[in-house]
């Protein structure tokens, strides 16, 4: 038998995922969650062999919920099921511990055939998602294109200081950390200061959430 959380933040997905697993003779779900948090703190107290995970939830996403189970030492894997297949969800995801990473356009049998490889401790990567990665890994690093004054401002924003906190830090004028700002954005390929941070962690440029 094949012991499995749901987490999911809507209440008609995750009743719909709860209900096709459960008619499983297999699988037990033993557990529901409706935030990351949730999932974590339920995981340790029920113990389930494979954690099915929507991503983005409140109270913290799904990404933050398997960085979590990984650092608490739960044995559970997880399969992400999620309507997201973007490189910034996809490779944090797998890089923060998933095992497997799924669309929500996944037909039954496969979602079926996923949990079962995913407590065995296979990967399991929907042929999108697979594609994404695959890109992601050929693309060139771009690691080096930021200047050491460019990554110091970067490692500012990332511990959430203001532009105004920065520009007194490094004794430059508020409207040259915008610059730094804008050249950092059109370096990493992203739009605004989440992004930025996040595909920093992903590209190995903070080296982690501490840097």
């Amino acid at each position: 038998m094949i012991r499995i959380l749901v987490a999911d933040d809507h209440p008609v997905v995750r009743d719909g995922v709860r209900s096709m697993l459960s008619a499983v003779p297999d699988f037990e779900v033993v557990a529901e969650a409706g935030s990351g948090p949730e999932a974590v703190a339920l995981a340790r107290a029920t113990d389930p062999d494979v954690v099915v995970m929507d991503l983005r939830m409140p109270g913290g996403g799904g990404v933050d919920a398997v960085r979590a189970l990984r650092a608490s030492g739960t044995r559970a894997a997880v399969l992400v099921l999620t309507t997201y297949d973007t490189d910034s969800e996809t490779v944090a995801a797998i890089e923060a511990g998933a095992t497997g990473y799924l669309l929500k356009d996944t037909p039954a049998e496969r979602l079926f055939e996923a949990v079962r490889a995913t407590a065995a401790g296979e990967t399991v990567l929907s042929p999108a998602v697979a594609s994404r990665l695959a890109s992601h890994l050929r693309r060139p690093s771009r690691t080096t294109a930021l200047t050491s004054r460019e990554r110091e401002v970067l490692v500012l924003v990332a511990r959430g200081t203001s532009n105004r906190a920065i520009a007194q830090e490094l004794f430059v004028s508020e409207a040259t950390v915008k610059t730094h700002l804008v050249h950092v954005y059109e370096k990493l390929g992203v739009a605004d200061r989440a992004a930025a941070v996040a595909t920093a962690y992903e590209r190995g440029i903070l080296g982690g959430p501490t840097a």
